[in-house]
Protein backbone atom coordinates (compact mmCIF):
# COMPACT_ATOMS: atom_id res chain seq x y z
CA UNK A 1 0.00 0.00 0.00
CA UNK A 2 2.83 2.31 0.86
CA UNK A 3 4.12 2.14 -2.76
CA UNK A 4 0.47 1.85 -4.26
CA UNK A 5 0.37 5.67 -2.40
CA UNK A 6 3.47 6.66 -3.72
CA UNK A 7 2.67 5.54 -7.45
CA UNK A 8 -0.67 7.59 -7.00
CA UNK A 9 1.23 10.57 -6.11
CA UNK A 10 3.91 10.06 -9.42
CA UNK A 11 1.32 9.77 -11.19
CA UNK A 12 -0.48 13.58 -10.26
CA UNK A 13 2.78 14.74 -10.65
CA UNK A 14 2.92 14.23 -14.37
CA UNK A 15 -0.38 15.84 -14.75
CA UNK A 16 1.01 19.38 -13.66
CA UNK A 17 4.27 19.29 -15.19
CA UNK A 18 4.91 22.68 -15.83
CA UNK A 19 6.57 21.98 -19.50
CA UNK A 20 3.95 19.66 -20.50
CA UNK A 21 1.22 22.73 -19.37
CA UNK A 22 3.30 25.35 -21.24
CA UNK A 23 3.69 23.29 -24.55
CA UNK A 24 -0.43 23.23 -24.39
CA UNK A 25 -0.64 27.14 -24.56
CA UNK A 26 1.91 27.76 -27.07
CA UNK A 27 -0.35 27.91 -29.77
CA UNK A 28 -2.33 31.02 -27.74
CA UNK A 29 1.01 32.86 -27.60
CA UNK A 30 1.88 32.50 -31.18
CA UNK A 31 -1.97 33.94 -32.02
CA UNK A 32 -1.38 36.71 -30.34
CA UNK A 33 1.84 37.85 -31.39
CA UNK A 34 0.39 36.82 -35.38
CA UNK A 35 -2.81 38.64 -34.79
CA UNK A 36 -1.40 41.97 -33.19
CA UNK A 37 1.63 42.18 -35.47
CA UNK A 38 3.70 41.78 -32.62
CA UNK A 39 7.81 41.96 -33.39
CA UNK A 40 9.72 41.03 -30.17
CA UNK A 41 8.85 38.44 -26.87
CA UNK A 42 10.67 39.31 -23.99
CA UNK A 43 10.30 36.37 -21.16
CA UNK A 44 10.02 36.90 -17.09
CA UNK A 45 9.87 33.66 -15.36
CA UNK A 46 9.48 33.41 -11.54
CA UNK A 47 8.27 30.55 -9.23
CA UNK A 48 9.72 26.57 -7.67
CA UNK A 49 8.67 26.16 -11.06
CA UNK A 50 10.13 29.13 -13.26
CA UNK A 51 13.50 27.09 -15.16
CA UNK A 52 10.84 24.24 -16.52
CA UNK A 53 8.20 26.71 -17.42
CA UNK A 54 10.81 28.82 -19.14
CA UNK A 55 12.49 25.75 -20.78
CA UNK A 56 9.60 24.89 -22.30
CA UNK A 57 8.33 27.96 -23.86
CA UNK A 58 11.61 28.80 -25.17
CA UNK A 59 11.50 25.33 -26.83
CA UNK A 60 8.45 25.92 -28.21
CA UNK A 61 8.63 29.57 -29.56
CA UNK A 62 12.24 29.05 -30.60
CA UNK A 63 14.67 32.46 -32.21
CA UNK A 64 11.39 34.90 -31.51
CA UNK A 65 12.58 34.79 -28.01
CA UNK A 66 14.63 38.43 -27.32
CA UNK A 67 15.85 38.15 -24.05
CA UNK A 68 14.53 36.53 -20.31
CA UNK A 69 15.10 36.67 -16.84
CA UNK A 70 14.08 33.62 -14.15
CA UNK A 71 13.98 33.84 -10.93
CA UNK A 72 14.11 30.58 -9.21
CA UNK A 73 14.85 28.72 -5.85
CA UNK A 74 18.17 27.68 -4.63
CA UNK A 75 18.65 23.95 -6.87
CA UNK A 76 15.28 24.44 -8.74
CA UNK A 77 17.28 24.68 -12.21
CA UNK A 78 18.44 20.92 -12.18
CA UNK A 79 18.03 20.20 -15.60
CA UNK A 80 19.81 23.03 -16.98
CA UNK A 81 18.95 26.78 -18.00
CA UNK A 82 16.87 27.16 -20.79
CA UNK A 83 18.48 27.64 -24.36
CA UNK A 84 18.29 31.09 -26.06
CA UNK A 85 19.14 34.80 -24.19
CA UNK A 86 18.09 33.89 -20.75
CA UNK A 87 19.35 35.02 -17.66
CA UNK A 88 19.44 32.84 -14.79
CA UNK A 89 19.29 33.78 -11.07
CA UNK A 90 18.43 31.58 -7.83
CA UNK A 91 17.12 33.53 -5.13
CA UNK A 92 16.02 32.48 -1.51
CA UNK A 93 12.32 31.02 -0.72
CA UNK A 94 10.09 31.51 1.79
CA UNK A 95 11.99 33.91 3.33
CA UNK A 96 13.51 36.18 0.56
CA UNK A 97 16.98 37.12 0.14
CA UNK A 98 19.32 39.55 -1.90
CA UNK A 99 19.83 37.50 -5.02
CA UNK A 100 15.73 37.84 -5.45
CA UNK A 101 16.12 41.56 -5.60
CA UNK A 102 18.70 41.72 -8.04
CA UNK A 103 17.17 39.31 -10.31
CA UNK A 104 13.10 41.21 -10.06
CA UNK A 105 15.53 44.84 -10.71
CA UNK A 106 16.79 43.01 -13.78
CA UNK A 107 13.34 41.71 -14.35
CA UNK A 108 11.54 45.26 -13.77
CA UNK A 109 14.57 47.27 -15.97
CA UNK A 110 14.54 44.42 -18.76
CA UNK A 111 9.97 45.18 -19.51
CA UNK A 112 10.58 48.98 -19.02
CA UNK A 113 11.95 49.00 -22.22
CA UNK A 114 9.29 47.08 -24.03
CA UNK A 115 6.80 48.85 -26.42
CA UNK A 116 3.89 48.67 -28.28
CA UNK A 117 5.01 46.07 -30.30
CA UNK A 118 6.65 43.75 -27.29
CA UNK A 119 4.97 40.86 -25.64
CA UNK A 120 6.11 40.19 -22.26
CA UNK A 121 5.38 37.03 -21.30
CA UNK A 122 4.95 36.16 -17.24
CA UNK A 123 5.71 32.23 -16.17
CA UNK A 124 4.72 32.58 -12.81
CA UNK A 125 4.33 29.77 -10.41
CA UNK A 126 3.99 29.00 -6.74
CA UNK A 127 6.90 30.70 -4.56
CA UNK A 128 7.26 33.99 -7.02
CA UNK A 129 6.25 36.25 -3.52
CA UNK A 130 9.62 35.52 -2.27
CA UNK A 131 11.35 35.21 -5.51
CA UNK A 132 9.90 38.56 -7.38
CA UNK A 133 10.91 40.86 -4.33
CA UNK A 134 11.06 44.66 -4.47
CA UNK A 135 9.88 46.48 -1.11
CA UNK A 136 8.56 49.79 -1.30
CA UNK A 137 9.99 52.38 -1.15
CA UNK A 138 10.98 53.20 2.44
CA UNK A 139 11.00 49.62 3.55
CA UNK A 140 14.54 47.42 3.01
CA UNK A 141 14.80 43.59 2.32
CA UNK A 142 15.68 43.24 5.71
CA UNK A 143 12.00 44.50 6.70
CA UNK A 144 10.10 41.91 4.32
CA UNK A 145 12.37 39.04 5.45
CA UNK A 146 11.00 39.78 9.07
CA UNK A 147 7.50 39.96 7.83
CA UNK A 148 7.52 36.90 6.16
CA UNK A 149 9.19 35.15 9.09
CA UNK A 150 6.65 36.33 11.59
CA UNK A 151 3.49 35.44 9.77
CA UNK A 152 4.83 32.21 8.99
CA UNK A 153 5.55 31.43 12.89
CA UNK A 154 2.04 32.70 13.43
CA UNK A 155 0.29 30.74 11.35
CA UNK A 156 -1.25 32.80 8.44
CA UNK A 157 -2.04 31.52 5.05
CA UNK A 158 -0.87 31.95 2.17
CA UNK A 159 -3.84 34.05 1.49
CA UNK A 160 -3.48 36.21 4.33
CA UNK A 161 0.88 36.24 3.74
CA UNK A 162 0.19 37.40 0.26
CA UNK A 163 -2.20 40.02 1.16
CA UNK A 164 0.29 42.00 3.66
CA UNK A 165 3.26 41.15 0.95
CA UNK A 166 1.29 42.74 -1.81
CA UNK A 167 0.67 45.99 0.18
CA UNK A 168 4.81 46.44 1.10
CA UNK A 169 6.02 45.52 -2.28
CA UNK A 170 6.55 47.86 -6.12
CA UNK A 171 6.08 44.69 -8.26
CA UNK A 172 3.02 42.61 -7.13
CA UNK A 173 -0.73 43.57 -7.18
CA UNK A 174 -0.08 44.33 -10.60
CA UNK A 175 2.67 46.52 -10.08
CA UNK A 176 4.72 44.24 -12.53
CA UNK A 177 2.06 44.87 -15.56
CA UNK A 178 1.78 48.52 -14.87
CA UNK A 179 6.11 48.73 -15.37
CA UNK A 180 5.39 46.38 -18.55
CA UNK A 181 3.19 49.27 -20.83
CA UNK A 182 2.17 49.86 -22.76
CA UNK A 183 3.22 46.16 -23.90
CA UNK A 184 1.33 43.23 -24.58
CA UNK A 185 1.34 41.26 -21.47
CA UNK A 186 0.38 37.29 -21.09
CA UNK A 187 0.97 35.39 -18.07
CA UNK A 188 0.77 31.35 -17.88
CA UNK A 189 0.58 30.76 -14.19
CA UNK A 190 0.55 27.46 -12.47
CA UNK A 191 -1.30 27.73 -9.36
CA UNK A 192 -0.49 27.27 -5.75
CA UNK A 193 -3.30 28.78 -3.60
CA UNK A 194 -6.61 27.43 -3.07
CA UNK A 195 -9.51 28.22 -5.49
CA UNK A 196 -7.22 29.44 -8.39
CA UNK A 197 -7.41 33.37 -7.80
CA UNK A 198 -4.85 35.01 -9.86
CA UNK A 199 -4.42 37.89 -7.84
CA UNK A 200 -3.09 35.84 -4.80
CA UNK A 201 -0.83 33.14 -7.09
CA UNK A 202 2.43 34.86 -6.16
CA UNK A 203 0.96 37.91 -4.82
CA UNK A 204 -0.58 38.43 -8.13
CA UNK A 205 2.08 40.63 -10.23
CA UNK A 206 0.27 40.88 -13.49
CA UNK A 207 -3.84 40.89 -11.81
CA UNK A 208 -5.79 43.27 -10.47
CA UNK A 209 -5.52 43.01 -6.26
CA UNK A 210 -9.05 42.46 -4.88
CA UNK A 211 -7.15 43.54 -1.01
CA UNK A 212 -7.02 46.52 0.57
CA UNK A 213 -4.49 48.22 2.84
CA UNK A 214 -7.25 48.06 5.74
CA UNK A 215 -7.13 44.30 5.12
CA UNK A 216 -3.44 44.00 5.45
CA UNK A 217 -3.19 45.64 8.94
CA UNK A 218 -6.28 43.86 10.51
CA UNK A 219 -4.21 40.47 9.28
CA UNK A 220 -1.26 41.86 10.97
CA UNK A 221 -3.64 42.67 14.56
CA UNK A 222 -5.98 39.14 14.22
CA UNK A 223 -2.37 37.13 14.73
CA UNK A 224 -1.28 39.77 17.43
CA UNK A 225 1.99 40.84 15.25
CA UNK A 226 1.79 44.29 15.34
CA UNK A 227 4.47 44.27 18.11
CA UNK A 228 7.10 41.88 16.62
CA UNK A 229 6.77 43.99 12.99
CA UNK A 230 9.28 46.46 12.27
CA UNK A 231 7.76 49.40 13.15
CA UNK A 232 8.41 50.90 9.34
CA UNK A 233 6.34 48.54 8.48
CA UNK A 234 3.76 49.15 10.90
CA UNK A 235 3.45 52.68 10.14
CA UNK A 236 3.55 52.28 6.06
CA UNK A 237 0.08 49.65 6.80
CA UNK A 238 -1.26 52.10 8.95
CA UNK A 239 -0.82 55.45 6.65
CA UNK A 240 -2.21 52.83 4.03
CA UNK A 241 -5.12 52.28 5.86
CA UNK A 242 -5.96 55.85 6.98
CA UNK A 243 -6.00 56.91 2.94
CA UNK A 244 -2.49 58.49 3.24
CA UNK A 245 -0.80 55.95 0.77
CA UNK A 246 -2.91 54.98 -2.74
CA UNK A 247 -3.99 51.62 -2.65
CA UNK A 248 -2.66 48.93 -5.38
CA UNK A 249 -4.32 48.66 -8.51
CA UNK A 250 -8.23 47.76 -8.73
CA UNK A 251 -10.03 45.50 -11.51
CA UNK A 252 -11.35 48.55 -14.21
CA UNK A 253 -8.02 50.29 -14.02
CA UNK A 254 -6.16 50.96 -17.21
CA UNK A 255 -3.05 49.17 -16.14
CA UNK A 256 -4.74 46.15 -17.25
CA UNK A 257 -5.53 47.00 -20.42
CA UNK A 258 -3.69 44.73 -22.97
CA UNK A 259 -2.89 41.92 -19.94
CA UNK A 260 -4.05 38.70 -20.15
CA UNK A 261 -3.81 35.88 -16.56
CA UNK A 262 -4.35 32.51 -17.59
CA UNK A 263 -4.30 29.69 -15.05
CA UNK A 264 -2.30 26.50 -16.69
CA UNK A 265 -2.15 24.10 -13.84
CA UNK A 266 -3.79 23.37 -10.51
CA UNK A 267 -4.32 21.01 -7.34
CA UNK A 268 -7.90 20.32 -9.34
CA UNK A 269 -5.90 19.02 -12.19
CA UNK A 270 -3.46 16.65 -10.11
CA UNK A 271 -6.35 15.23 -8.19
CA UNK A 272 -8.04 14.41 -10.38
CA UNK A 273 -5.06 12.24 -11.97
CA UNK A 274 -4.86 10.84 -9.06
CA UNK A 275 -8.31 9.78 -9.09
CA UNK A 276 -7.88 7.99 -12.13
CA UNK A 277 -4.58 6.59 -11.00
CA UNK A 278 -6.00 4.77 -8.07
CA UNK A 279 -9.31 3.45 -10.27
CA UNK A 280 -6.81 1.70 -12.92
CA UNK A 281 -4.97 0.20 -9.31
CA UNK A 282 -8.27 -1.41 -8.38
CA UNK A 283 -9.12 1.37 -5.61
CA UNK A 284 -12.35 3.02 -5.26
CA UNK A 285 -11.22 6.71 -5.74
CA UNK A 286 -12.91 9.52 -3.80
CA UNK A 287 -11.43 12.82 -4.08
CA UNK A 288 -12.72 15.00 -0.60
CA UNK A 289 -11.51 18.07 -0.98
CA UNK A 290 -8.94 20.48 -3.12
CA UNK A 291 -9.42 22.97 -0.22
CA UNK A 292 -7.81 21.78 2.64
CA UNK A 293 -6.18 24.28 4.71
CA UNK A 294 -6.13 24.99 8.64
CA UNK A 295 -3.89 23.78 11.05
CA UNK A 296 -1.93 20.47 9.79
CA UNK A 297 -2.88 18.65 12.68
CA UNK A 298 -6.66 19.71 13.14
CA UNK A 299 -6.52 18.81 9.48
CA UNK A 300 -5.30 15.09 10.07
CA UNK A 301 -8.07 14.77 12.72
CA UNK A 302 -10.61 15.78 9.98
CA UNK A 303 -9.18 12.88 6.88
CA UNK A 304 -9.27 10.95 10.18
CA UNK A 305 -12.75 10.66 10.49
CA UNK A 306 -13.33 10.41 6.84
CA UNK A 307 -11.47 7.44 7.05
CA UNK A 308 -13.70 6.10 10.17
CA UNK A 309 -16.67 7.19 7.72
CA UNK A 310 -15.26 5.42 4.94
CA UNK A 311 -14.70 1.75 6.38
CA UNK A 312 -18.89 1.40 6.05
CA UNK A 313 -18.28 1.73 2.36
CA UNK A 314 -15.60 -1.70 2.93
CA UNK A 315 -18.26 -3.46 5.47
CA UNK A 316 -20.60 -3.30 2.19
CA UNK A 317 -18.41 -5.26 -0.09
CA UNK A 318 -16.15 -2.65 -1.53
CA UNK A 319 -12.12 -4.01 -0.72
CA UNK A 320 -9.87 -1.03 -1.35
CA UNK A 321 -10.91 2.81 -0.92
CA UNK A 322 -8.49 5.63 -1.71
CA UNK A 323 -9.56 8.47 -0.33
CA UNK A 324 -7.82 12.17 -2.20
CA UNK A 325 -7.43 15.49 -0.41
CA UNK A 326 -5.45 18.49 -1.79
CA UNK A 327 -5.00 22.07 -0.57
CA UNK A 328 -1.95 23.77 1.86
CA UNK A 329 -2.39 23.78 5.60
CA UNK A 330 -0.55 25.69 8.16
CA UNK A 331 1.74 25.52 11.15
CA UNK A 332 1.93 27.75 14.05
CA UNK A 333 5.14 26.78 15.15
CA UNK A 334 5.91 26.41 18.79
CA UNK A 335 8.51 24.33 19.50
CA UNK A 336 12.25 24.38 17.76
CA UNK A 337 11.84 21.42 15.66
CA UNK A 338 12.08 20.58 12.34
CA UNK A 339 9.70 19.81 10.24
CA UNK A 340 6.63 21.02 7.62
CA UNK A 341 2.97 20.81 7.71
CA UNK A 342 3.12 17.85 5.21
CA UNK A 343 5.65 15.86 8.02
CA UNK A 344 3.56 17.14 10.59
CA UNK A 345 -0.23 16.25 9.31
CA UNK A 346 1.54 12.88 8.82
CA UNK A 347 2.48 12.56 12.27
CA UNK A 348 -0.89 13.63 13.58
CA UNK A 349 -2.46 11.20 11.65
CA UNK A 350 0.21 8.18 12.55
CA UNK A 351 -0.87 9.19 15.85
CA UNK A 352 -4.62 8.92 15.15
CA UNK A 353 -4.15 5.14 13.62
CA UNK A 354 -2.07 3.66 16.13
CA UNK A 355 -2.20 0.27 15.97
CA UNK A 356 -4.80 -0.32 13.32
CA UNK A 357 -4.13 -2.06 10.12
CA UNK A 358 -5.28 -1.44 6.51
CA UNK A 359 -4.30 2.50 6.46
CA UNK A 360 -1.77 3.83 4.66
CA UNK A 361 -1.36 7.86 4.66
CA UNK A 362 0.78 9.52 2.47
CA UNK A 363 1.00 13.72 2.63
CA UNK A 364 3.25 15.74 -0.01
CA UNK A 365 4.15 18.85 -1.43
CA UNK A 366 3.84 18.58 -5.23
CA UNK A 367 7.07 20.93 -5.44
CA UNK A 368 9.29 18.16 -3.75
CA UNK A 369 9.79 20.41 -0.43
CA UNK A 370 8.43 20.52 3.16
CA UNK A 371 8.90 23.88 4.81
CA UNK A 372 13.20 23.68 5.96
CA UNK A 373 13.69 20.45 5.08
CA UNK A 374 14.32 18.32 1.81
CA UNK A 375 11.79 16.16 1.64
CA UNK A 376 8.30 16.36 0.11
CA UNK A 377 6.22 14.73 3.14
CA UNK A 378 5.81 11.47 5.07
CA UNK A 379 4.31 8.09 5.04
CA UNK A 380 2.62 6.73 7.86
CA UNK A 381 0.26 3.09 8.77
CA UNK A 382 -0.58 1.54 12.20
CA UNK A 383 2.64 0.54 12.81
CA UNK A 384 4.30 3.74 12.61
CA UNK A 385 3.78 5.06 15.97
CA UNK A 386 4.49 1.13 17.75
CA UNK A 387 7.52 0.81 15.91
CA UNK A 388 8.93 3.87 16.81
CA UNK A 389 8.54 3.41 20.49
CA UNK A 390 10.03 0.36 20.23
CA UNK A 391 13.14 2.57 19.28
CA UNK A 392 12.55 4.86 22.23
CA UNK A 393 11.02 7.88 20.85
CA UNK A 394 8.26 9.58 22.05
CA UNK A 395 6.01 10.66 18.61
CA UNK A 396 3.80 13.07 20.81
CA UNK A 397 6.68 14.61 22.20
CA UNK A 398 8.36 15.23 18.86
CA UNK A 399 4.89 16.53 17.62
CA UNK A 400 4.35 19.00 20.35
CA UNK A 401 8.15 20.13 19.44
CA UNK A 402 7.41 20.67 15.68
CA UNK A 403 9.60 18.08 14.87
CA UNK A 404 8.20 15.48 12.59
CA UNK A 405 10.81 15.94 10.22
CA UNK A 406 13.27 14.59 12.95
CA UNK A 407 10.72 11.80 14.09
CA UNK A 408 10.01 9.92 10.06
CA UNK A 409 14.08 10.26 9.57
CA UNK A 410 14.25 8.33 12.90
CA UNK A 411 11.07 6.12 12.80
CA UNK A 412 10.88 5.87 8.68
CA UNK A 413 8.86 7.19 6.18
CA UNK A 414 10.47 9.94 4.69
CA UNK A 415 9.26 10.82 1.35
CA UNK A 416 12.12 12.42 -0.88
CA UNK A 417 11.10 13.41 -4.30
CA UNK A 418 14.32 16.23 -4.72
CA UNK A 419 12.61 19.09 -6.62
CA UNK A 420 9.58 18.33 -9.15
CA UNK A 421 9.56 21.37 -11.05
CA UNK A 422 6.22 21.61 -10.36
CA UNK A 423 4.01 23.01 -7.58
CA UNK A 424 0.19 22.92 -7.25
CA UNK A 425 0.06 23.05 -3.40
CA UNK A 426 0.03 19.41 -1.25
CA UNK A 427 -1.82 16.32 -1.94
CA UNK A 428 -2.75 13.66 0.62
CA UNK A 429 -3.39 10.32 -0.70
CA UNK A 430 -5.15 7.89 1.95
CA UNK A 431 -5.45 3.78 1.00
CA UNK A 432 -8.31 1.87 3.05
CA UNK A 433 -8.22 -1.90 3.38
Amino acid sequence: MNRDAVEIFREALRAVDPRAAVARHAERIRAIRRDEGLKDIVVVAFGKAACPMARAFVDEMGGSVRGGVVVTKYGHCGDGPPAGPIEIIEAGHPVPDENGVAGTDRAVAMIRQAGRETLVVCLISGGGSALLVSPLEGLSLGDKQEVTRILLRGGADIVELNTVRKHLSRVKAGRLAEAARPARVVSLILSDVIGDPVDFIASGPTAPDSTTWAEALDIVNRYDRAGEMPRRVMRILEDGAAGRIPDTPKRGDPVFDGVENIVIGSNRIATEAARVKALAMGYEPVVLTTELRGEAREAAARLYRQVLESQSCLASGRKRICLIAGGETTVTVRGKGLGGRNTEMALAFALAIEGTSGITFLSAGTDGTDGPTDAAGALADGKTVPEARSLGLDPRAFLDGNDSYRFFEQAGGLLKTGPTGTNVMDLQIILVE
